[in-house]
């Protein structure tokens, strides 16, 4: 293949700080071509964008109206087994530097066994951010969601992972959908974002899936910058999205009693060398 990754951003009219995202993508000496899928109800970003998609590498697709995330890249990721050795899902508020592509690729060359990577990620400040995670329960993501961090915080300590203290590489179950590296080999195993998930969830959906196939891992060695808006939180409209998601997710792959779920965990806390907390620490009392 003369493309050895490709990449894909979904956009959603005006974005400040996409031009960047780009930038990062083409920043790179190896082969690539990215996607620009906009979701838009009008073209306006291709005319702020005019100048980036001079360059050959860049491909823009305008939808007509806002198919969701998941929707949105599989336009790109239906040619990807075709085109490329490895996708890039990207975030249109990521960015990072230039031997970030070029680091991922090695290891991945190195490592046939794995399927999807995701690096250390920071906010613009440098903090870490959690997006390393196991697969959710229905009482994670209400916790989550709904009471203040104090209170719920040892079972963000589990849920995020926290206890492997995200300095070394390891199994993870479910990769944020902000920065995907992915084996396209693998992605044709497990299959596209499902497209009933319109925003929010149609990552850990597609993690799990490459988790059963292959290896997905956290690659500390490398790092981007993630703005992480969290628009669930801000905008109610967004919030009711991501709740109807929730609820075709657990449809799908099992509420309460998800015993794949508690497996594929196991798995993923037994390969770190943290400690996890024991499960009848992690009640939470509301009061």
């Amino acid at each position: 293949m003369d493309i050895v990754i490709s990449g894909s951003i979904v956009l959603y009219k005006t974005d400040k700080r996409v031009k960047s995202s780009i930038e990062s993508f083409l920043n790179t000496t190896l082969p690539v071509k990215l996607f620009l899928i906009d979701n838009s109800p009008t073209q306006e970003i291709k005319e702020q964008l005019r100048d980036l998609l001079q360059d050959g590498r860049v491909e823009y697709i305008f939808s007509g109206k806002n198919i969701g995330f998941g929707a949105g890249h599989n336009k790109a990721l239906r040619k990807a087994p075709n085109l490329s050795l490895y996708h890039l899902v990207l975030n249109p508020d990521v960015h990072f530097d230039i031997d970030v592509l070029g680091e991922l690729y090695s290891f991945m060359e190195a490592n046939k066994d794995v399927g999807l990577v995701i690096p250390k990620v920071i906010y613009p400040d440098g903090s870490l951010q959690y997006l390393s995670k196991l697969l959710p329960s229905p009482s994670d993501l209400i916790f989550r969601r709904f009471l203040p961090s104090s209170v719920i915080k040892k079972r963000l300590f589990n849920y995020e992972m926290q206890f492997s203290g995200y300095d070394k590489k390891m199994e993870v179950p479910y990769i944020s959908g902000c920065f995907m590296f992915m084996r396209t080999s693998t992605l044709q195993t497990v299959g596209l974002f499902d497209e009933r998930f319109f925003l929010y969830l149609e990552d850990t959906d597609l993690s799990r899936r490459f988790f059963l196939a292959a290896k997905n891992i956290y690659y500390p060695d490398v790092q981007i910058v993630h703005y992480h808006e969290r628009g669930s939180y801000k905008n109610l409209g967004l919030l009711f999205i991501h709740i109807a998601n929730a609820f075709r997710y657990f449809n799908k792959w099992g509420w309460w009693r998800d015993k794949e779920r508690k497996l594929i965990n196991n798995k993923a806390i037994q390969g770190v060398p943290g400690k996890a907390l024991p499960q009848n620490s992690l009640k939470v009392k509301v009061v």
